[in-house]
């Protein structure tokens, strides 16, 4: 791999890890594009994925900080009453947190080698698309209040439940497909289940950190640098166009992926994959 295909492959990532569009999917057509081998890369594809983990981190600096600022403090007052944890609204938001990662981790615990045997497909990437948009369409419309029933209030802690944080957790898990997107899997789950926008916008790339962080130590200590093609300069300059493009994109398109109709994302998602299917 080149410098200048690091770097720009390392755009793409970061411009499209923020909406629900896939941005393992797009990497992919990237190293297609570019004649970039793929089955060597899954050390970049973990490395610029660890880039906009860290841009994710620079911009909610202020929510991370609370969050972990309360969870220790109030780490003396959690109890159980009548068969009911009682803890502050931080320490609340992490268990839910912690409990959507559960899927995730069995899939990377269990079938790591399935899901890299499904990396360098390009047709994988195109039926994958597909599921993407028809996820954002179905989402849309369930999360369209109706004219004739009044919208139902959310009263759950922290605007999700338990057992919609785990749901939006097991949407996570199948969007280690490249494709299918995590962050439009994600937040189509959390609008399917009642989650309302702005909440589900914040979980869902918040509840992505430890994952993706955990899985770059990994192959740190794994040796996976030593055992890639790819050299040194190339993951730098990558992982630094990631990182840069995904602080531009996370400021201006989380406020986007609130307000836009999602459906506009599906067709882009469908005309992506018309494209693969047409001329790959």
């Amino acid at each position: 791999m080149e410098w200048f295909e690091a770097v720009l492959l390392g755009l793409v990532q970061g411009l499209t890890e923020f909406l629900p569009v896939s941005s393992s999917g797009h990497l992919e057509i990237g190293k297609v594009l570019l004649g970039v081998e793929t089955s060597d890369d899954l050390l970049f594809t973990t490395m610029v994925h660890a880039a906009t983990v860290l841009s994710t981190i620079v911009v909610f600096r202020k929510q991370i900080w609370d969050l972990l600022k309360g969870f220790f403090t109030g780490l003396k007052d959690i109890k159980v009453e009548n068969k009911t944890l009682v803890c502050n609204d931080q320490t609340d938001y992490l268990l839910k947190m912690v409990v959507s990662m559960i899927p995730i981790f069995i899939v990377g615990v269990f079938f790591k080698d399935a899901v890299e045997s499904l990396f360098g497909s390009i047709m994988v990437v195109g039926f994958a698309l597909v599921l993407t948009a028809c996820l954002l369409f179905f989402s849309d419309m369930a999360s369209k209040p109706r004219k004739s029933a009044p919208a139902k209030e959310n009263t759950y802690r922290n605007g999700i439940s338990y057992w919609q944080a785990l749901t939006v957790g097991l949407g996570q898990a199948f969007a280690v497909v490249p494709g299918l997107s995590r962050s439009g899997t994600t937040i189509s789950t959390g609008l399917i289940c009642g989650v309302k926008r702005e909440v589900i916008a914040q979980f869902s790339f918040l509840m992505v950190l430890v994952p993706i962080l955990g899985e770059t130590f990994l192959e740190i200590v794994g040796g996976e640098f030593g055992a890639s093609s790819v050299g040194a300069l190339p993951l730098v300059l990558g992982f630094l166009s990631a990182f840069l493009s995904g602080l531009f994109a996370c400021k201006v398109m989380i406020a986007l992926v609130k307000k836009a109709r999602l459906s506009w994302f599906a067709l882009y998602c469908l005309i992506a994959a018309a494209c693969i299917f047409i001329f790959a």
